[in-house]
């Protein structure tokens, strides 16, 4: 299908920044195939008047447990590891591969409604996910958890299940993989070793939860007398390409081992807010060049899926813990949502909206009392905008949300699933 926005705002990138303009906007089939001017014998399926509309690239979430849905809501106000190991990963246990197909289905209908077209997931069963995401039809990276001890059994045949996942999966198009080791204090160094082997040998990243918590660095520091960071550098993990999640006890050294081995960030704002584990060094990880992006983090520590709140909080706390209003701005965020997200997730032809790219995109309405009067539109993404707007959403060119609806998700579907999955956890209300 060929799609024409006509006369309609759009966030262009413009010598490493922004400009937003009115423009016209050609997709031919799932690529991004004119700005300004149609390809030569463009005929439009459908088009899209572009009055009171905005037009960007898609967001994209660079770590989640999309699983996690089912959670939301119910492991509140507890410290990090009581939240973990007391309540979440108890009832983890209680979950079937139903279960975790439709809550993986919710927060794809959350994400989409929301404008996000692409995510990285670390989840914890074999094959459902993918099929989740797949019915869903958007653009993810798979990271099936790993844990493990040595060659101990368990975490030997976690390993392989990645494997095998991987292996049903790899004809379709809008997925590609990762291995996901949990954490340093899920995986021990043998173990750890191990999965960076065998990703260095299949080409394929490692995602991994980083010094997320004091009590995760304070360990490590006591067990190896290393931080979390130099500790996966002293094991090679960072010889493969890595995004490292949470990342929020960075020492500067941390920061410039970083910046040595180009490791990615996937920062949660909201979460670590939430559950008290502080503020990712993002200002400090920027002025090294680091490439940080920014993700939800599951629903049962974030409670939503919204990347529009967490741009507006990477935006905003970051200028108060510096005490400079201009530390992180709202071109840096918007960002770190979209072209430092597909250079972290290693999607190809992503996170931009110029011609050749992937027709991965969304459309809001700004016609919208928080977007009066209109002087920054860039800036009003990251400190106006709700998220609710969304009208439109294409991945690879295919409309997944349409004047607000979805096109490939049963959303009432999805609610009553969810709803006998939270009944079953967590008990009737």
């Amino acid at each position: 299908m060929n799609y024409h926005f006509k006369n309609i705002l759009a966030i262009i990138p413009k010598h490493g920044k922004y400009e937003v303009r009115k423009t016209n906007v050609y997709v031919t089939d799932d690529i991004i195939s004119g700005i300004d001017t149609p390809p030569e014998n463009f005929k439009a399926d459908r088009v899209f008047e572009g009055e009171n509309k905005l037009l960007s690239t898609g967001l994209i979430n660079a770590h989640n447990h999309a699983y996690m849905s089912v959670f939301r809501n119910s492991a509140d106000d507890v410290i990090f590891e009581e939240w973990l190991f007391k309540k979440i990963l108890p009832k983890e246990d209680m979950l079937d591969d139903e279960d975790i197909y439709w809550g993986t289905q919710l927060s794809c209908l959350e994400m989409l409604k929301s404008g996000t077209t692409t995510f990285l997931d670390m989840h914890i069963t074999k094959n459902v996910v993918p099929r989740a995401v797949t019915d869903a039809g958007m653009r993810a990276v798979i990271s099936k958890g790993i844990v493990g001890e040595g060659r101990a059994e368990y975490g030997m045949k976690r390993l392989s299940d990645a494997k095998e996942e991987m292996e049903n999966f790899r004809d379709d198009p809008l997925l590609t993989f990762m291995f996901g080791p949990h954490a340093i204090y899920t995986c021990d160094g043998e173990y750890l070793k191990i999965v960076s082997e065998e990703a260095k040998k299949m080409g394929l990243p490692i995602h991994i939860h980083l010094d997320e918590s004091p009590v995760e660095h304070k360990e490590a520091l006591e067990k190896y007398g290393k931080t979390p960071t130099e500790y996966l550098e002293s094991l090679g993990v960072f010889e493969n390409k890595t995004i490292c999640a949470h990342c929020v006890q960075l020492t500067d050294s941390d920061i410039d081992i970083f910046a040595k081995y180009n490791v990615n960030v996937g920062a949660n704002p909201v979460s670590n807010l939430k559950l008290a584990n502080g503020i990712a060094p993002i200002k400090k990880m920027l002025d090294k060049n680091v490439n940080v992006a920014i993700g939800t983090d599951g629903p049962g520590s974030n409670n939503g899926q919204n990347m529009f709140r967490e741009m507006n909080f990477n935006a905003l706390i970051h200028k108060g813990v510096n005490h400079d209003p201009v530390a992180v701005s709202a071109s840096d965020t918007y960002k770190c949502a979209t072209v430092n997200g597909a250079k972290a997730l290693d999607v190809a032809n992503c996170g931009e909206l110029k011609i050749g790219n992937k027709a991965d995109l969304f459309v809001m309405d700004i016609h919208q009392p928080q977007f009066y009067p209109r002087t920054d539109l860039l800036a009003a993404l990251c400190y106006s905008a709700r998220g609710t707007e969304i009208e439109t959403v294409l991945v690879d060119g295919k409309i997944l949300i349409d004047k607000g609806e979805p096109t490939t998700l049963d959303t009432e579907k999805i609610y009553y699933y969810t709803a006998k999955t939270a009944e079953k956890i967590h008990g009737k209300n």
